[in-house]
């Protein structure tokens, strides 16, 4: 049911992003920066991570290379969730993560310890950026999440 709470029936208020509040910009880049090397990690390991809005997964997909030649790649990918996408309408490719790969949900103490806040700090900090992220998808609004 992690996920339910990113199905926004009304706009994102002030008072539900407490922590957002209370961290400059540069501590909330640095817990999304150890979000996004532990995400890395795990990939490394054939591990998907699962983010409450979605999955963050290698996938096999087939590039297009001279003369009408195919080559399986493995390529990084987003996966929005299924009833995100039908939630907010969204239209996406379909893209399915092989079975074979575990799924993991983000492990906050370990992210914690690298970047030294505390594992509450950086789990409500993730969800509630995520929480604005569907607050985006919910107002129609651009968004632009980079990940290096």
């Amino acid at each position: 049911a992690k996920m339910q709470k990113y199905l926004l029936y009304n706009a994102v208020e002030p008072e539900e992003l407490p922590t957002l509040r209370e961290l400059s910009t540069m501590e909330i880049c640095k817990v999304w920066s150890g979000m996004s090397r532990y995400i890395y990690r795990q990939l490394l390991q054939k591990t998907a991570v699962e983010i409450g809005v979605g999955t963050f997964a290698v996938v096999p997909v087939h590039a297009s290379v001279e003369e009408g030649k195919v080559l399986p790649v493995e390529r990084p990918m987003f996966i929005l969730s299924k009833p995100l996408k039908m939630f907010y309408n969204l239209e996406s490719d379909e893209t399915k993560i092989p079975d074979e790969i575990p799924v993991v949900q983000p492990d906050f103490e370990e992210i914690a310890a690298e970047t030294h806040f505390r594992h509450e700090i950086v789990e409500q900090c993730v969800q509630e950026t995520l929480l604005c992220f569907a607050g985006a998808l919910r107002d129609n609004k651009e968004v632009e999440f980079s990940f290096r």
